[in-house]
């Protein structure tokens, strides 16, 4: 008979129930902070603001093809927030929540997706990187600055995410190698919104989990409610101090659903069910939030107003900005490729200033 070499398993936290109750005696202390909670709820009501006001922009001809977040809130905020300002982050094209826990201003975001380079020199800690449309290569920009960190002896931790399509390109899995090769101070965040455009999770992979991805590699791997903001940040930080203090790289698979189109390009009309898409709904992540901060008597209607305006008004001011700003002109296409120019991309600049002159 064989013999067990290894055996395997993958833990699921829930702590809080789509109806917005607690649902574990063992919740972690986030769970009674009413300020850090009242905190992230208003991030992520701003960046659901932010997110619906984008994707007018585009619609209305105001900006290029946009990849909205929307249902995406706690997983992308639970990440941003859990980080420290000396950490590093790598983000894709969709975290804006993230990105504002960094410091990265909405004006900018609009401005990268109106095809204003200069958009994509953000606000924030300049060792971030710029968004990475290229799917999943993002996962190796990290674990290069995870190695990085590790080499200089610094207790730093990279961060990056992909989605649950891009779990299956060989990026990713190249970053999970790595950060086992070298134990690297990395955390990996699958944001498994059950799409990759138009392919549902259920013809991407066979496995019981997208978590166990991590597994091949040894990284401590795990599955979390990504609906579910207590428990999404309380996996970001025991991954990130754990990576800190030398103990290695973590996989974490946020479940969550992307409840809109995968960009302003794409109608996921013609692929999913609209039953489908009203039963997301009733697990999104701000409205359980929204009911449990009620229920426990620190939100009520009049807060709920005055964030709304708040938020209206911050993105309005964004908004305004973008629109104010100067034509980049022609040369900014070629401008923020290379810091040393090659003579043909020269060449090229000089007959695209001459043809327009």
């Amino acid at each position: 008979m064989p013999a067990t070499i290894a055996s395997f398993k993958i833990d699921f936290y829930q702590f809080l129930s789509p109806d917005g109750r607690l649902v574990s005696e063992d919740a972690p202390p986030l769970a009674t902070d009413w300020d850090e909670l009242q905190s992230l709820y208003r991030l992520m009501v701003t960046t659901r603001i932010f997110d619906k006001k984008a994707v007018a922009l585009q619609r209305t001809g105001k900006m290029g093809t946009y990849a909205s977040c929307l249902g995406h809130e706690a997983a992308h905020i639970s990440m941003g927030s859990a980080m420290r300002p000396e950490d590093c982050y790598a983000p894709s094209y969709r975290e804006y929540g993230a990105q504002f826990c960094r410091g990265v201003k909405m004006a900018e975001v609009l401005k990268y997706w109106g095809g204003d380079e200069r958009g994509s020199d953000f606000s924030g800690p300049r060792h971030d990187f710029a968004w990475c449309v290229p799917i999943a290569t993002q996962c190796m920009h990290a674990a290069g600055a995870a190695l990085a960190f590790k080499l200089r002896g610094e207790k730093r931790v990279a961060v990056s995410q992909v989605g649950d399509g891009g779990s299956s390109k060989g990026d990713f899995l190249e970053a999970i190698n790595a950060a086992s090769a070298f134990q690297l101070p990395l955390v990996l965040a699958i944001i498994n919104n059950q799409w990759a455009i138009s392919v549902p999770r259920s013809k991407q992979n066979s496995a019981k989990t997208l978590a166990q991805k991590g597994i091949a590699g040894g990284l401590v791997s795990i599955q979390v409610d990504g609906n579910d903001i207590i428990a999404c940040r309380w996996a970001m930080e025991k991954a990130i101090e754990q990576a800190r203090e030398g103990g290695g790289p973590t996989v974490i698979e946020m479940i969550t659903y992307r409840l809109t189109d995968h960009t302003t390009a794409d109608d996921a009309r013609r692929y999913r069910s609209e039953e489908e898409v009203e039963h997301a709904w009733q697990m999104e992540p701000i409205k359980r939030l929204r009911r449990y901060l009620k229920d426990q008597g620190v939100w009520n209607d009049k807060k709920e107003q005055e964030l709304l305006q708040q938020a209206g008004n911050e993105v309005a001011a964004a908004v305004k900005e973008y629109l104010a700003t100067d034509d980049p002109g022609i040369a900014s296409m070629f401008d923020y490729l290379f810091e040393n120019m090659p003579a043909e991309l020269a060449a090229q600049r000089a007959r695209a200033l001459q043809e327009l002159s």
